[in-house]
């Protein structure tokens, strides 16, 4: 099996990161696998905002935590020292499906250079709110932006799952 069908069936959701800071190097890695996804008409609709700041982090974690309607002391990030937040532009048709896209190459960039990463909702009713809006300005970042999700990504404290069977009616062929 090739090496990037392999780190396909082998990603998985990881919720326990270890506090270790990622290298520069490695989330530029992952970044630009995200801006190579493929978009509708090659709009490139979506942007990402890289956040190793912890302050700020620490500040996504808890809207994100509150959004979620959590205890407090949860964190729905689980952890992990960076969040690569995917937006994309409403005015696009294909927004949505584009910076799904996006998310998934960089889930699957992170594997394959060995970190882990998951998938964190709720980056739509963050950048809703004052407190995403806040964010874009200080970036100078204009638009009609809608949030699509939060990659978070870090060195994994526990060993991958082991991928369950893949159900038995998930293919039906037309001949």
């Amino acid at each position: 099996m090739n090496d990037l069908l392999q780190v396909m069936e082998n990603r998985r959701s990881c919720r326990n990161f270890k506090s270790d800071p990622v290298n520069k190097e490695d989330i530029d890695k992952i970044i630009r696998a995200g801006t190579f996804a493929p978009s509708g008409m090659n709009k490139q609709s979506s942007i990402i905002i890289a956040v190793t700041n912890k302050e700020l982090r620490d500040q996504l974690m808890e809207e994100n935590r509150k959004i979620g309607g959590w205890s407090e002391g949860f964190d729905p990030f689980y952890g992990a020292p960076v969040i690569l937040i995917v937006l994309a532009d409403k005015n696009i048709r294909t927004h949505l499906y584009d910076g799904s896209l996006v998310m998934g190459n960089m889930l699957n960039a992170a594997t394959s250079l060995g970190l882990g990463s998951i998938w964190i909702h709720r980056a739509k009713e963050e950048f809703e709110s004052d407190f995403g809006k806040k964010i874009l300005k200080k970036l100078g970042i204009s638009g009609d932006y809608e949030g699509i999700g939060h990659c978070a990504i870090g060195y994994m404290a526990d060993k991958p799952a082991v991928a369950p069977p893949r159900k038995s009616d998930y293919v039906h062929y037309i001949k």
